[in-house]
């Protein structure tokens, strides 16, 4: 496949739950898409499409949470990044980890440090935060504010 079908493919497959997509160079594209598709659309791209599965992040936006899912397709060079927007509020998505198993522990983390509640997560105990550390208390959220100054940071390390 070239990198014209993988985009055609792609866009025409998805039409409908797209919001928009920026094709950056022609290596990056990132794609907006509704945050109930990310399931779908994901797994499409590394069961169907071959892609790899490379890494995802997440980041206070207020008033959102925006997720970016990162793909290869490495036949034709390119990288997708899925874009997903939560209400800050209430930041719940569909866990990918289900159908890609590589993207457990990046969800576990986004979990713990931003408070997205991945819906299906199959394992979704903390991972990076010691055990002591409060519920409700996001350290990458904007309005972060130290709980104790005393608290052990090191979880054991």
């Amino acid at each position: 496949m070239t990198r014209e079908e993988v985009l055609l493919d792609f866009t025409s497959r998805f039409n409908d739950d797209i919001i928009d997509y920026y094709d950056k160079s022609g290596s990056r594209l990132y794609v907006t898409i509704k945050p109930e598709s990310i399931v779908g659309i994901g797994t499409y791209l590394f069961r169907n499409m071959g892609a790899r599965f490379n890494i995802a992040s997440a980041t206070d936006l207020p008033p959102n949470i925006e997720i970016l899912y990162h793909f290869i397709v490495e036949d034709v060079n390119l990288i997708i990044s899925l874009r997903v927007f939560l209400d800050r509020e209430n930041p719940v998505v569909d866990s990918l980890a289900r159908e890609i198993e590589a993207c457990n522990w990046i969800e576990r983390e986004m979990s713990e440090l931003l408070g997205i509640t991945f819906t299906g997560h199959p394992d979704p105990r903390r991972l990076l935060l010691a055990d002591n550390w409060p519920e409700c208390v996001y350290p990458l959220r904007q309005d972060y504010e130290e709980w104790d100054e005393s608290a052990d940071r090191t979880r054991g390390i």
